[in-house]
């Protein structure tokens, strides 16, 4: 079974469960701060994957870390870590985060521009970029990047909408040169 499938299923569970107990946007934000903590500390990944190391060991560093968690969250990694899944943490709360957007009818889109985005300005590529995915709105991350010289470039999930003067001018490049 691929990585991507067993964090679904780890994932799509603590969903259920958040659901039913009203606890969805407390185990979202939960499972953003656990993700940020894996993803940022080399150490405590390469901790929690040795295999020299008893799953009490693990279980405990883990409690300590994340003491101050729900118990839905604590419980799912104590889960992960009796069935030698460690390495799922950061997937199973990406796949989290997507199906509590999804049931809220948010994307979250990375925003490439050259200086950073306003309140207004946020919302209005949100309002206007939203619908074209199927969404209601979008959470926006805002990148700059001074090497698109101007406009903006959107990369919603696997779709990126190009607006950029670099795009354009490399589109008109190619169409140039073709």
């Amino acid at each position: 079974m691929s990585n991507s499938t067993v964090a679904k299923r780890y994932a799509l569970a603590l969903f259920q469960l958040a659901s039913e107990k009203q606890a969805l946007p407390q185990v979202e934000e939960e499972l953003r701060a656990v993700k940020e903590v894996v993803v940022n500390n080399p150490e405590l990944t390469a901790f929690l994957k040795s295999p020299k190391l008893p799953n009490e060991k693990k279980k405990e560093v883990l409690k300590t870390a994340f003491g101050s968690v729900s118990t839905y969250v604590l419980n799912t990694l104590m889960i992960l870590v009796d069935r030698h899944r460690e390495d799922q943490i950061a997937d199973v709360a990406d796949q989290f985060i997507a199906l509590a957007n999804d049931a809220k009818g948010v994307a979250e889109a990375k925003v490439y521009s050259v200086q950073p985005l306003s309140a207004e300005q946020a919302e209005a590529l949100s309002a206007s970029f939203a619908p074209q995915v199927g969404k209601q709105s979008l959470q926006i991350e805002n990148i700059v990047d001074s090497n698109l010289l101007g406009g903006v470039k959107l990369r919603i999930g696997n779709r990126i909408f190009d607006g950029s003067l670099r795009g354009k001018l490399d589109r008109l490049e190619r169409k140039l040169l073709g």
